[in-house]
């Protein structure tokens, strides 16, 4: 089968699209034939080790995984003796996360793994960029306890996670206040933000505004800078930065304000499925900014690593029907 593969660290120029062996699955697993999956940062910091504390977990002289890809939309080729939830045929989607694997034509996933059946209607590559930034959203929301009648602010709003954020904490019944660029704006508006704000004309801690909680989806704030714009009791939850490790412990102890940071993501069927309930309903769809073939793996992942991009970047193989 095809695969986009990398034997050590280093730029987007370390991976390239090479034949391997196809998986075989065991009898507790399903062979998914895969026709579309993401680039993620996740995928860009693993490839690129950075920061090297990353090596202890992924390898520290060279890649133990030599395929990345967590997000994942396909059709399933072959199950094994045990499996009773999918069948040969069922259309799926699901994140194969820490494990990775989904850049190829096939991967072999747990019956127990974040796998379910495909929302009815969706399109595989639709499917495919609902899960990491959905359940990435949903860890920054929850531990917040965000509800009705909170004011919440969702900074970079227009990413992967801040696209699910905005709906979501919507879903929740919060007041959102979302930040990002002056192109996506709209596109913010749409998905269901009481105000938005560009961050290039205006910086939203020093408004004088308070809220309820701050999430950082681009993990490039810092805790100090939001401390002014949170209510007594009020929460910051980032994404990504060393410090708040650190921080989280602290500030639970001191003061009203608190960081929280949940490490490591937890990615759960329970959490698929919660979503793919919303994407029937009607209340949350994924944002897709670009469509390439996996071929192209290269260039979707120096367009992700511009930290421009809207949405979702997909990777689209194996022809699949478009449903």
């Amino acid at each position: 089968m095809r695969a986009v593969v990398y034997d050590r660290y280093g730029p987007p120029d370390v991976l390239r699209l090479e034949e391997v062996e196809r998986p075989v699955p065991k009898d507790d697993e399903v062979l998914v034939k895969i026709h579309a999956t993401t680039v993620t940062r996740t995928d860009c910091g693993v490839r690129a080790a950075t920061p090297f504390i990353t090596r202890f977990f992924t390898g520290v002289r060279r890649p133990r995984r030599r395929i990345l890809g967590a997000e994942l939309a396909g059709e399933v080729e072959a199950a094994g003796a045990a499996v009773r939830e999918f069948a040969v045929g069922d259309q799926v989607f699901g994140i194969s996360a820490w494990l990775f694997g989904a850049h190829a034509e096939f991967i072999c996933m747990r019956e127990s793994a974040a796998l379910a059946h495909k929302p009815a209607g969706m399109t595989f590559e639709a499917a495919a960029a609902v899960c990491d930034g959905g359940i990435l959203a949903l860890m920054g929301l929850r531990p917040a306890n965000v509800r009705k009648g909170q004011r919440v602010v969702v900074y970079g709003a227009s990413g992967s996670i801040g696209t699910a954020a905005v709906q979501l904490a919507k879903y929740f019944g919060a007041d959102v206040t979302a930040v990002c660029n002056t192109k996506n704006i709209e596109l913010v508006r749409s998905l269901g933000a009481d105000r938005v704000i560009d961050y290039t004309q205006e910086d939203f801690t020093k408004n004088g505004e308070t809220y309820d909680a701050i999430f950082d989806t681009v993990g490039i704030l810092s805790f100090s800078r939001c401390r002014g714009s949170l209510k007594p009791g009020g929460v910051y939850n980032p994404t990504d930065g060393l410090r708040n490790v650190f921080l989280a412990p602290l500030t639970s102890r001191i003061g009203s304000k608190k960081v929280i940071f949940p490490i490591p993501p937890r990615y759960t069927k329970k959490e698929v499925l919660f979503l793919k309930d919303l994407i029937e309903a009607g209340k949350y769809r994924p944002v897709i900014d670009r469509c390439y073939p996996l071929a192209d793996a290269v260039e979707a992942t120096r367009y992700v690593e511009t930290r421009q991009k809207t949405g979702n970047v997909v990777l689209t193989l194996n022809g699949g029907p478009v449903r």
